[in-house]
C-alpha cells in the first residue's frame, strides 16, 4: 500500500470572514481565491489543487453558508449545501471563541445531515494572548457536531497548516490523481483576472457598496512581445454606485486599476495593460440572465 497515493475532494465552509480563502492559499502556497475584509466575497466554487509525494488535494472553496437575501445568495447557499455531499472530506472554519451563534448552528446543522467526516478547523489562534484558551473553545464545540478530527490553526501565520494538510490525508480514499501535478487551479484565467479586479474594488471602496459589483472580462488578449491586454467591466447596481467607483476625476477608478494591475503582472508574471470601465445594471443580483452573464449559473 506504501506507493500507493491518495486523492480526493475537499471543501472548506466556514461563515463569511473567517478565513478560507486566506487559509487555501497558504495550503496551496499560492494566492488563488480572493481575500476581502467584507463578506461573500468568494461567489463561485474554486477549484484550486495540492499535490505532493502522498497523493492529492482538490480544494472547492464553497461560497459561505448563510441564509439567502437575493437572488445571488440562494445560489451560493445551494453551491455551498451541494457540495457538502460531494467532497471526501469537508473543513469546517470557525474563530476561536466559546460563543456558537446562529449562524454557525446552521452551518453544524447541514453538517449533521452528512455523513462526510468532518474536520473542525479553529482558525486565527494567533490572536490569542493564552494558547491554553484553544482547550477552552475545543470544548465549546466538540459535541456540536461529530467530528472526525479538530485542528487549531493560524492560517495568517501559517502555523499548525502542515499538520491540517496531513490530517486530511488521513481521511482520503486511495485513488488516481485528478490533476497533473503542476495544475493549481482549473478555474480559467479570465475568471482569476475578474476576482482579482473585484477584490481590490472591494478593498478600496466603502461599505456602501457592499456586494453589489460583478466584474467580466470582455477582452483578454495576449501580444507577440507577452504584454497581456485586458479590458475589463465594473458592473455595480446603482447610478450612485457608479460615481463612487468612478470617483472624483477618476481617481478611485485610477486606484483600482493599478492595484489590480499590479496584482495581476504578479499572476501572470508578465506585463499587463489594464482598461476598466463602469456600467450600471439595476437589480442583476436579482436576474438570473444577468447573473448567467456574470459568471454565476442559479441552476447548478
Amino acid at each position: 500500500m506504501t506507493n500507493e497515493k491518495k486523492s480526493g475532494f475537499v471543501t472548506l465552509i466556514g461563515r463569511p470572514n473567517v478565513g478560507k480563502s486566506t487559509l487555501m492559499n497558504h495550503l496551496i502556497g499560492q494566492k488563488i481565491a480572493i481575500t476581502s475584509d467584507k463578506p461573500q466575497t468568494t461567489r463561485n466554487r474554486i477549484q484550486t489543487v495540492y499535490t505532493d509525494e502522498r497523493g492529492q488535494i482538490v480544494f472547492l472553496d464553497t461560497p459561505g453558508i448563510h441564509k439567502a437575501k437575493n437572488k445571488l445568495g440562494e445560489y451560493m447557499v445551494n453551491v455551498a449545501e451541494h457540495t457538502l455531499k460531494e467532497v471526501d472530506v469537508i473543513l469546517w472554519l470557525v474563530e476561536p471563541t466559546t460563543f456558537i451563534g446562529a449562524g454557525e448552528r446552521h452551518i453544524a446543522e447541514q453538517l449533521n445531515k452528512v455523513k462526510t467526516p468532518v474536520i473542525l478547523v479553529i482558525n486565527k489562534i494567533d490572536t490569542l494572548k493564552n494558547q491554553d484558551e484553544i482547550l477552552t473553545f475545543i470544548e465549546a464545540y466538540k459535541d456540536i457536531c461529530p467530528f472526525a478530527e479538530i485542528v487549531p490553526v493560524s492560517a495568517l501565520k501559517k502555523r499548525n497548516t502542515d499538520r491540517l494538510t496531513e490530517v486530511i490525508f488521513k481521511y482520503l480514499p486511495y485513488g488516481p490523481m485528478f490533476y497533473d501535478e503542476d495544475t493549481v487551479t482549473d478555474q480559467p484565467m479570465r475568471q482569476i483576472a475578474a476576482e482579482l479586479i473585484r477584490e481590490k474594488a472591494l478593498r478600496l471602496l466603502d461599505d456602501e457598496i457592499p456586494h453589489g459589483i460583478a466584474v467580466t472580462i470582455e477582452k483578454m488578449t495576449e501580444r507577440p512581445n507577452g504584454i497581456i491586454d485586458i479590458e475589463a467591466t465594473i458592473v455595480c447596481e446603482r447610478e450612485s454606485h457608479k460615481g463612487i467607483v468612478i470617483g472624483k476625476g477618476g481617481a478611485m477608478l485610477k486606484r483600482i486599476g493599478s492595484a489590480a494591475r499590479r496584482e495581476l503582472e504578479a499572476e501572470l508574471e508578465t506585463k499587463v495593460n489594464l482598461q476598466i470601465w463602469v456600467k450600471v445594471r439595476r437589480e442583476w443580483r436579482d436576474s438570473e440572465t444577468l447573473m448567467k452573464n456574470y459568471g454565476y449559473n442559479p441552476k447548478e
